[in-house]
């Protein structure tokens, strides 16, 4: 028997050899495989912009390609189980070699700059290759530039995630995709597919919690089985050509967001209550819904009350909807956002409104709405948009309207109203005001002086009267101002020129009488005005932007005179005798002198007195705020605890920043600067010189300075949300693009005041993110003092030798100590690149041959903001991706003219204010 088993054993470890060494070799085999794959894949990528490939896909190192940059393998057997190119900026072609990683179970390559077509041999004809990926789960070649057709064999893979949105792909999407019944995600928006959509596509997809269609040329009805699959919580087909009813949805009891608006959906039968509405009641979660500019020709339904408590945007805008608004609206308590302008809406706006405390957007306009504006909508504290524009309101406008301090944009034009405008000119943060085309009447008030942060104000076409208030110069910020066609008198305020951000200006048709201010010609942002059919008379400029005015501009007032292309007379000297050439001559060449003379002589002694004034007022400022509050060595101790460790909030270059809480329960920070160090003692000095003579709503307010000869201390207004630096780094912290925006004028505003708002201007020489604070209502402080610069009066630039930090310095104050205003303008714009890059400019990835500015300017020239832009601030699924993309280069090509070279090319802080405020109106407008 031994004799038997002997042979038996040797053939078997034989055949088990050979075994061993077949599966070895096919291992080798497929590992190679996996690898060439990468290769050739490589191969075909033309631009690898942060050589993430170059330095990492290589064979040279000897290192396995499962330790590649964005490579996962298996455990056991080392095969290539995922691949994550997500977001690299590559361009090239997809490499068809792909087909052969036959363990792939997830391949992202989106937010890239693929171009052709999705290569076949990830699902092409051949029957091996579809095999061959039959592991794969997710599938991601979203936001590059792919065309041609989806092919019809993705259908039979299985699997969880397939994303093509933003590319150039056409053609019908395949049936076989909505047979895919492990399907949790899919995403196809953004391309140029057409055709319908199949009759039973929800009856195969009972995972599906994702469908985005939108931006497409999608037609025909949306399937009545879309209501089978029932896990569904995001529908996005705005922007195609869909017609007949919506679906029911009873069934998606999961549905969070339904997106239908731009297409061409009907509500039955014309007339009717809108029937979708009711099965919408059994969709508890449902927080957004936007089904605007369709044809529906129905009625709300009081269903609409029925909605889930979760509901917090309603968007109906031009929808052919009739009748009155449910008064059963007030049920949706979550709602904050109400868009239902541009209808044919009829009746009272229901007082029910009143029960909507969370709204924050009311848009009504543009229907046929009538009564009174209800008294109830003074109960909406938090409301910031309020449209009711365009309908048929009577009455008066509430006086409590004046109580809603949120509000930032009041249009109630084009309607019936009378009276007099309330005292709405507390309502410190208002941007917008339009009260056009109604009957309002009574004098302009002055107080709308208060209203320091409008942008736009419109009174025309109304019945006011009086003068117009002297003081409107004091609406920095304006940007669009029309009084025209009521009959206001007087003149027009020489202050008017100091509107230094106007861009529109319209005071026609009114009995406006007297001169034309010279000051007008100061206002280079001037591109319209209109002064017809008023009383004036005298010179029209010519300079400034008046060279670009036409005579329409002027036409039909008493008695101008100027230019001969302004179709008036031109202007000469009262009762002098222009043949008296002795008389003229006398007047030029002797009078005149003696007369400038006088003028300089007394202009000097008035300019040395005032000087002499604002240095005793200074001193008095001075004086008054440190004096302020009066805070003791030992009561920074006790409210530091000691001056803890654990109270530490900040370090500097001189010292700490330490949180405390005082006996009267003010929270304080606390700079303590470190005396061992000899910049440390001047810094403090010129720091307590700085901000003690100068106060503003965006610079870190100082409450005390403390000082011994041992101990020196500032005590600051505490920033509960640190500084912009955390924000931009933090990854328990995050700013949307409006947040970046304020914070980017709140900063500017900042350094307007320092250059321009005070006698002596004040450089602060080391602005960067962290030295911008956040307060607890997210508006920006600019603090730390320490090396900044004051001017005396005709000063333009200091020599300094001290240095700012590195890479937000400009290149004079680096390399020649020269410390001008410029210096802060250059600082701003590279601060403004990283606010919205995320990305310092002494990140790794800068060099000297690419640099912060640089990278972006090049982004800028190509086209590709969305590249460089910070993570999550433009995604093209946004459903304001345009506006926000316009905005965002917007941003960089100011930073642009900040960053000039040469000081003299360099935009000023004045018109960095008025370009950021055109740039946040624009956007606002555009995303409405």
């Amino acid at each position: 028997m031994k004799k038997l088993l002997v042979p038996m054993f040797f053939s078997l470890f034989a055949l088990l050899n050979c075994s061993i060494f077949v599966t070895f070799a096919r291992t080798n085999l497929n590992l190679t495989t996996d690898e060439e794959s990468l290769l050739a894949f490589k191969s075909r990528i033309t631009s690898d912009p942060f050589n993430i490939l170059a330095r990492n896909w290589s064979t040279m190192n000897g290192a396995s390609f499962c330790f590649w940059v964005g490579v996962s393998c298996g455990r056991r057997n080392k095969r290539i189980t995922a691949l994550d190119l997500h977001g690299w900026n590559l361009e090239g072609t997809i490499a068809p070699h792909l087909g052969n990683l036959t363990f792939l179970r997830s391949l992202d390559l989106g937010s890239n700059s693929f171009t052709g077509r999705v290569p076949e041999e990830l699902s092409g004809a051949i029957p091996k290759q579809v095999v061959n990926l039959t592991r794969l789960k997710f599938l991601d070649i979203g936001q590059n530039k792919m065309t041609g057709e989806i092919p019809s064999e993705l259908g039979n893979l299985k699997l969880e995630i397939l994303s093509f949105s933003s590319n150039g792909l056409s053609g019908s999407i395949p049936v076989s995709i909505f047979n895919i019944s492990t399907l949790t995600d899919l995403g196809l928006s953004f391309n140029y597919f057409g055709g319908q959509l199949p009759r039973n596509m929800g009856i195969s997809l009972p995972n599906l919690e994702f469908l985005a269609l939108s931006t497409n040329n999608l037609s025909g009805a949306i399937p009545s089985t879309i209501n089978n699959a029932s896990m569904l919580a995001i529908i996005s087909m705005e922007n195609n050509s869909f017609t007949g009813e919506v679906p029911n949805f009873s069934n998606l009891r999961h549905l969070e967001w339904l997106l239908l608006g731009g297409n061409n959906l009907t509500g039955g039968n014309p007339n009717q209550e809108l029937g979708f509405i009711y099965s919408l009641a059994n969709c508890p979660h449902l927080e957004m819904m936007d089904i605007s500019s369709n044809q529906f020709n129905a009625i709300l339904p009081t269903s609409l009350g029925n909605l889930s408590e979760s509901l917090w945007f309603f968007r109906a805008i031009d929808c052919y909807f009739k009748g009155p608004i449910p008064p059963t609206i007030g049920n949706l308590t979550g709602l904050k956002s109400i868009h239902l302008n541009i209808n044919e809406l009829t009746g009272l706006i229901p007082k029910t409104i009143g029960e909507l405390t969370q709204i924050e957007e009311l848009f009504l306009g543009h229907n046929r709405l009538e009564g009174h504006i209800p008294t109830e909508l003074c109960r909406l504290s938090r409301l910031s948009e309020l449209h009711l524009s365009g309908n048929m309101l009577n009455g008066t406008i509430p006086t409590c309207l004046g109580d809603l301090k949120s509000l930032r944009r009041v249009y109630l034009d084009s309607n019936r109203l009378t009276s007099v405008v309330p005292d709405l000119w507390n309502i410190a943060g208002l941007l917008e005001l339009n009260l056009s085309t109604n009957f309002l009447s009574g004098n302009i008030s002055s107080e709308f002086s208060n209203l320091k942060s409008l942008m736009y104000l419109d009174f025309s076409r109304n019945q006011f009267s009086g003068d117009i208030p002297i003081n409107i110069g004091s609406l920095q910020s304006l940007e669009n101002l029309s009084f025209a066609h009521n009959n206001l008198q007087g003149s027009i305020p020489k202050s008017t020129g100091d509107l230094r951000g106007l861009v529109y200006l319209d005071l026609s048709h009114n009995i406006i009488s007297g001169y034309i201010p010279k000051s007008l010609e100061s206002l280079m942002f001037l591109s319209y005005i209109n002064l017809s059919y008023n009383r004036l008379e005298g010179e029209i400029p010519n300079g400034g932007r008046f060279s670009n005015f036409t005579a329409q501009s002027f036409t039909r007032n008493y008695a101008l005179c100027g230019v001969v292309r302004l179709q008036v007379p031109p202007c000469h000297i009262e009762g002098v005798d222009k043949s008296s050439s002795k008389y003229v001559s006398f007047i030029k060449y002797i009078l005149a002198p003696i007369v400038i003379v006088i003028l300089a002589v007394s202009l000097s002694i008035w300019l040395l007195r005032r000087r002499k004034a604002n240095k005793k007022q200074n001193r008095v400022e001075t004086s008054s705020i440190i004096s302020w509050r009066r805070i003791s060595y030992h009561e920074l101790r006790q409210a530091t605890d000691n001056f803890s460790e654990g109270n530490i909030i900040g370090r500097g270059s001189f010292g700490s920043v330490y949180k405390g809480t005082l006996s009267d329960g003010l929270i304080i920070a606390v700079k303590v600067f470190n005396l061992q160090l000899e910049r440390a003692i001047k810094s403090f000095e010129v720091e307590c010189e700085v901000m003690s003579t100068i106060r503003h709503k965006n610079l870190v307010r100082v409450v005390s300075c403390c000082s011994n000869i041992d101990f020196k201390a500032l005590v600051l207004e505490y920033m509960p949300n640190g500084s912009l630096e955390k924000w931009l780094y933090s990854s328990n912290t995050s700013l949307d693009l409006l947040q970046r925006l304020n914070i980017a004028i709140d900063v500017a505003l900042a350094l307007e005041y320092l250059h321009h708002g005070i006698p002596s201007p004040i450089i602060h020489c080391d602005l960067k993110p962290s030295n911008i604070l956040i307060d607890q209502d997210m508006i920006a402080h600019v603090g730390d003092f320490g090396i900044s610069k004051l001017f005396g009066e005709g000063e333009a630039f200091h020599h300094t030798i001290t240095l700012a930090t590195i890479g937000y310095m400009a290149p004079e104050y680096g390399s020649e100590g020269k410390v001008s205003t410029s210096c802060d303008i250059y600082s701003y714009g590279m601060t403004l690149l990283e606010l919205f890059t995320s990305k310092k400019p002494t990140d790794d990835m800068f060099t000297e041959e690419m640099s912060l500015k640089d990278w972006v300017s090049e982004a800028l020239q190509e086209n590709i903001v969305t590249e460089i832009a910070a993570d999550g601030l433009l995604v093209q699924e946004n459903r304001h991706f345009w506006a926000k993309e316009q905005c965002v280069s917007s941003i960089f090509d100011l930073a642009m003219k900040c960053l000039a070279i040469s000081p003299q090319e360099r935009i000023n802080m004045i018109e960095i204010v008025v370009t950021l405020k055109k740039i946040k109106s624009s956007f606002l407008a555009s995303t409405r």
